[in-house]
């Protein structure tokens, strides 16, 4: 159906009638009003865009949920789960290999591991003695030693491991996730990134949404009791709030009228509504009274350090969070006093114990308590740094960036437990088997929930544009 122009002279194009339109005209706009209610939630019948599969997976997914555990600045590999017994036998030593240019260019003698590793669970994988907890959960891992990424600066780095691309402006993981399963849970959103004090190198921008609609963005909490602004509402009396959000909704609906579909406009109102519901779901899912001690404490809540503390409540938070149907939830690292994240380039020792001892036990406390519930099997979670580190010392005493060779690792969620792939050199510098990319990272999660990374997809500036570009392939290895 086609608006007519009036004008029959054959020099305008008839400007198409879209189907909001048509219902805006038809029956005074309740027919209008009322498919808008029906059709607006992505996970209730969204209709696919063109091109894409919005809420319908490809196939059956073995993952409903993911947890990213994101380690900001780039674990050490030779010192977590990459055991290499020729770097302490050369420690102090030239680098026996051809070194490729750091990002600070101070490179000194072969650096061995300050610490100890050793075997856990049936699998025997090794664990670095800064991991000792989820060491105890090694059954349940499979352990990627060949990762590699294309940059060796952490913004880049970032934006890439985070969006699939080295320059800002794609979308996020999450995003994507969001985009293609929609949200469990009308009351939250699709895509949460506790922000445990630390926003990565790069910015809000790696959990953005790119050119995916404005409402696939993250959404950041604070893992406290008031975890957003104003989430209480200012108004004393009762219906003060509805009635402000009812004259914003009809202010919206007029400028559309005469504008016509605006992204960033239809956005705001859906975070108008979404926020409105939040006022009640937000405090619900941060009061963790009803948690047993027993919970807390595995979790780390009770240990002295206060960064154990606080990342605890995180990964309690983010198991909270997959629990009401939250798709895609990210945590942050902790600000620790003298510190820059994981990125250790003077300090190795001082960097890696601090930043391991915040973390390994609430992740371990996460994996077991996701496993005594039944949800692992249906949540992926993922722990990565955006690369590696070197082998060779930095200076003296540290360690600078590694993109060559590194260790991540994946649990629940379709992937298969007590596995190691791939592996790195003599000294754990580059990746020489089963060499695995970001692309193929990014492929596997989204196979994991049920899409082919091929297929899921976004009309963008007339291209067909996907997570993994014109790359990727599922490691198929690690799949259960």
């Amino acid at each position: 159906m086609k608006r007519n122009t009036g004008c029959g002279c054959g020099n305008f194009t008839p400007t198409p009638l879209s189907r909001r339109d048509m219902l805006r005209q038809c029956a005074n706009g309740f027919g209008a009003v009322a498919l808008t209610a029906l059709l607006g939630d992505k996970a209730y019948g969204a209709t696919p865009a063109k091109g894409t599969s919005i809420g319908t997976p490809h196939y059956t997914a073995k993952a409903k949920n993911v947890i990213f555990l994101y380690m900001d600045g780039g674990v050490s590999q030779v010192d977590s789960f990459d055991p290499k017994p020729r770097l302490t036998k050369e420690n102090g030593q030239p680098f026996a290999m051809t070194m490729e240019p750091t990002q600070f260019d101070n490179n000194g003698s072969t650096l061995g591991s300050p610490w100890s590793f050793k075997q856990y669970g049936q699998s025997g994988a090794p664990v670095s003695e800064l991991f000792p907890h989820v060491g105890e959960c090694v059954d349940d891992l499979a352990i990627i030693r060949s990762m590699v990424s294309n940059f060796s600066e952490h913004n880049q780095a970032n934006y890439f491991l985070h969006t699939g691309h080295g320059l800002v402006g794609r979308p996020s993981m999450g995003s994507w996730t969001q985009y293609g399963l929609g949200s469990e849970n009308q009351n939250l959103p699709g895509f949460v990134v506790l922000n445990g004090g630390l926003i990565p190198s790069g910015g809000v921008e790696n959990f953005g949404n790119g050119f995916l609609p404005a409402a696939y963005q993250a959404s950041l909490l604070k893992a406290q009791e008031y975890p957003l602004a104003n989430i209480a509402p200012a108004e004393s009396a009762p219906g003060a709030q509805q009635s402000q959000l009812d004259l914003l909704s009809r202010l919206d609906a007029d400028a559309m009228l005469h504008r016509g579909q605006h992204d960033a406009l239809e956005a705001a109102i859906s975070n108008y509504e979404l926020a409105y519901r939040m006022q009640t779901a937000v405090p619900e899912l941060v009061d963790i009274k009803g948690e047993s001690d027993a919970t807390k404490k595995l979790y780390g809540m009770e240990a002295e350090y206060e960064h154990t503390r606080a990342y605890g409540l995180q990964c309690l938070l983010a198991r909270r969070l997959v629990e009401r149907g939250v798709r895609f939830v990210e945590l942050t690292c902790p600000p620790i006093d003298g510190q820059d994240r994981w990125d250790a380039h003077g300090d190795l020792v001082s960097n890696h114990e601090l930043n391991s001892k915040a973390v390994d036990q609430p992740i371990a406390g996460l994996l077991k308590d996701l496993k005594s519930r039944g949800l692992l099997d249906e949540t992926l979670v993922i722990w990565a740094g955006e690369f590696g580190r070197t082998p060779f010392a930095q200076g003296t005493v540290g360690r600078d960036h590694n993109p060559f060779g590194f260790t991540i690792w994946m649990a629940g969620g379709g992937v298969k437990p007590g596995v190691i792939y791939g592996a790195t050199d003599d000294y754990g510098y580059k990746a020489v088997e089963n060499r695995v990319e970001i692309h193929d990272l990014h492929a596997t999660m989204l196979h994991l929930l049920g899409f082919d990374h091929t297929k899921l997809s976004y009309r963008y500036s007339g291209r067909d544009m996907r997570l993994t570009d014109v790359h990727g392939h599922i490691i198929h290895d690690i799949l259960a």
